[in-house]
This record gives C-alpha cells, structure tokens and sequence, in this order.
C-alpha cells in the first residue's frame, strides 16, 4: 500500500515539528523500512534545538559509533542562549501579567505599547523578545510554552510580518499539544488573516514575501493551510463537517484544484463520512446545505480533476456515481479500507468509513432497483450474509430509508415502495432555475460585448438555455 501513502507529498507543506508525529505513525505501519524512516526523523531532528533527542536517533541508526561530541556541545549552547532569552522575556511578562497593567490595556494596541513605554519603559524591541523566546521555545520541543508566548506577543505586537510567524507557530504548538478547541479557534483566525486581502500573509519560517506576486503568495499560504488543518480536522468532534465548510468553499476549492489536488482523499472520506448524519439530519438537527449536497460537489471536481489525483477513495465514488458500476465500487471499496487505515489523518475512522460507505452504496441500489436479494446486497457491501442482514435492517432502521422502504425476511428481500413524484413537480423542478440561468446568460453576453437581437417592439429577445 505504500504507493498510495501521501507522506512524502504532505511533508513539504508541513513545518518539520508537525512531520515528527507523520513519521512515527510510518515506523507502526511498516510501509517503508524501519531504517529509512530513522534516518528522515534523524534529518529532521538535526534541524532543531531537540539534541538530546537527535543523538538518541544516531545512536539507533549507527549502533556501532560513538554519538559525536557536537552534539553535546550544542546542547550546551542551546541551554545558555535558552536562559538569556528566557530572561529577557521573562522581564516583559513580570510587566504585562501585573493585575493593574491587564485592566490599563486596550483593543488600540498602539496605545498599549506608548502605555507600557510611559509607565515602565518597555519598548517594542523588548517585546519582540517574547517572540524570539516563544520561536526558541517551539525549536526547543516545549510547545505549551511556545503558545503561551506567542499568544502573549501576538496581543502587544504591531509588527504583521511577525505576528502572522506567530499566529503559524501558536496554531503548530495547539496542534501538538492536542488543544484542538483552542487549535480550532486558530486556525479560524489564520484563516481570516490569509484571506485578507491587505497584505499578502507570510509562510511559516518566511521572512519576507514576494509583493509582486501577491496572488501566488496567497495561494501558497492558503496550501499550507490546509494541509494545517487536516490535523485539526481530523482531531476535533465536529472536525468532519468544518472541513467540508471550509474544503468545498469556492475559495478554497479552487485552492485544492491548482496547487494540491491529493487533498481530495480527505475531502472525499470527510463527505463520506458526514453522509449518514447529513441524510438523518431533522429540522431540530439540520444539516447546512453545502453538508447536504457535499457527495455531489465532491464527486464532480473528482470527474475535473481525475487527470492529477485519483486513489481507491475517489476511485469508489466515481464509480458508484458516475460509472453506476456497483462491481467496481466493491473493488475499489476494498482498496479503500486498507488506504483508509494506513493513512496518519483517517486510520481512527476506518470503521466509521467503511459504515458511511456501505450507505452510499445501499442508498444507490436501492435507488435503482425496487426489489433487492438481500444476500446479493450483503455481497456488494463486502459483508457475509449474516452480518449482511444484521447490517441492512439496522440501517433500515436508523435512517430515513425506512419510509420507503420494508424487509421480508422469509424471501430475504428488500421492497422499495417509492411514490411516484407529480408531472407538475418535476416540470418545476426542472425549469426551478431557467429564468436564472437565463439571466446570467444574457449578463455574461452583455460583459462580452455579443450585441442581443431585437423583437418587432424593439425589446432585446430573452434566450432561454435547458
């Protein structure tokens, strides 16, 4: 299953403490050799202030040689310039944290820095000393710290290049220390700050960007940020349908299909997964639309984009609902599960995948067929026939599929008995969205500047498009 694992993709977008926890899920797998996946976590170790643990990795992939001295040497290095940071921050946080300086400060935060320069001399170059500190304390593994003085930062700081560095480094620190509430509430406020149209935002470890081309600079920070967000999403109760807000907005779906297109196998498993809850969903308990209609939208750009991306995930929801090939499906199915389990961001919901799309799969046979074996059907779910039959009138039960439909268990069939819809309803149905369609027809004619023919009476005639 190694050719379909999306590790080596993702990593890039990712910053090197975030690729630790990708790495160590590899080793468990045993996709690739232990030794190989030693050696990438060694490289990456090497790249920051975690010594201790760098010489740890050496000694286990060269058990015969000494662990250099540098890195002792280093540590040591990183211990002294650890307590002089420290101190100088420590200096601007015995200001800040005093009772009666919180009730002084205000939303102006040009106010709260001549403030504390009036009062007790801080200037901005000291507060800046919060972000060194913060950053060394993230290189340095200590990610609850590294919050904390980031979050303290990004609240005095007027600098946007660095307050934006730390809104990466605080939304990497609440990652991975697993605060996915407050991890949440981050990535909301990146998000608002990518899409600002002001400036364009840094990367993470950026130091500056490229003003000629703000466009592409937010392209790419917006690829970043929703690799990011996989692990919030995928970590987070409601994680599932946030992502499906976020994934199937224009913005970031054009996103997805210009730059990073693998990130359809997460937005195709969080459809699949919301399927069931979203056709179960009551007036007390509603769905958004988007939610609703989230199998459709994600089955069309999978058909758009099948040239970049496709895997056995977006392979089985073509086939069910492009292909209608239910054999196929059950193949790809089958793939799927083991993609799905050995995937770092899905392997906890491989059961819940498999529940969703065994739906999917019962909800189109039973929308094509009126009378349904329920042994055939146990086959096509990749279920025996007992646990078949145990599995259909569960779902049967539980769902809205049991107002049309009803189960004979001594011919082990499924009738479905579906009302036929009106002639009226489905005329308006169908034209629901002509007189639209139409406008916008003629806007965008007019935009192109295509002259419109006139009538007898000299009005401009209406085309109307099916």
């Amino acid at each position: 299953m190694a050719e379909y694992d999306l590790s080596k993709t993702i990593i890039p977008y990712l910053d090197r403490h975030l690729t630790f926890p990708i790495l160590a899920h590899l080793a468990e797998t045993e996709l690739f050799p232990e030794s190989e996946v030693q050696i990438a976590q060694f490289e990456l170790a090497k790249g920051t202030n975690m010594f201790t643990y760098a010489a740890s990795l050496f000694a286990q992939i060269h058990p015969d040689e000494e662990v250099p001295a540098e890195f002792d040497e280093k540590r040591e290095n990183a211990v002294s310039v650890n307590e002089r940071l420290q101190q100088e921050a420590q200096a601007v946080l015995n200001v800040i944290e005093n009772p009666e300086v919180a009730q002084a400060l205000r939303q102006d935060k040009n106010q709260n820095l001549q403030y504390l320069k009036d009062n007790f001399g801080l200037t901005l170059d000291q507060i800046r000393a919060l972000y060194t500190f913060g950053q060394y304390q993230f290189s340095y593994g200590n990610y609850s710290g590294a919050a904390d003085y980031l979050y303290h930062f990004r609240v005095l700081s007027t600098d946007n290049d660095l307050n934006t560095s730390a809104h990466w480094g605080k939304l990497a620190s609440d990652i991975l220390t697993g605060k996915w509430d407050v991890a949440l509430e981050e990535l909301n406020s990146l998000r608002d700050v990518v899409d600002s149209r002001q400036a364009p935002p840094l990367l993470p470890n950026s130091s500056s960007t490229n003003a000629s081309e703000p466009a592409l600079t937010q392209l790419h920070s917006r690829s970043w940020l929703l690799h990011w967000s996989l692990f919030v999403y995928f970590n987070h109760e409601q994680g599932r349908t946030l992502l499906l807000e976020t994934f199937l907005s224009p913005t970031y779906l054009n996103t997805i299909q210009t730059a990073c297109p693998w990130i359809l196998r997460y937005l195709a498993t969080a459809a699949i997964l919301s399927r069931k809850t979203a056709a179960a969903s009551s007036a007390s308990n509603p769905a958004s639309s988007r939610v609703r209609n989230a199998i459709r939208e994600v089955v069309r750009v999978i058909q758009m984009e099948e040239y970049q991306f496709q895997d056995p995930v977006t392979s089985f929801l073509k086939e069910l609902y492009v292909e209608f090939d239910f054999e196929a499906a059950q193949r790809h199915l089958g793939l799927a599960e083991k993609v799905v389990g050995n995937d770092f961001f899905l392997q906890e919901f491989k059961d819940d995948f498999m529940d969703n799309a065994r739906y999917l799969i019962s909800e189109a046979y039973c929308r094509i067929h009126q009378r349904i074996d329920i042994g055939d059907l146990s086959d096509r779910l990749n279920l025996s026939r007992d646990e078949g039959e145990k599995w259909i009138v569960n779902l049967i039960r539980e769902t809205r599929m049991g107002q049309d439909a009803k189960i004979d268990l001594e011919k082990n069939v499924i009738e479905i008995n579906r009302p036929p819809q009106p002639i009226y309803q489905s005329v308006i149905e169908k034209t629901r969205g002509l007189s639209i369609r139409t406008q916008a027809l003629g806007a965008a004619l007019s935009r192109a500047g295509v002259p419109t023919s006139q009538n007898p009476e000299g009005q401009p005639t209406t085309i109307a498009v099916n």
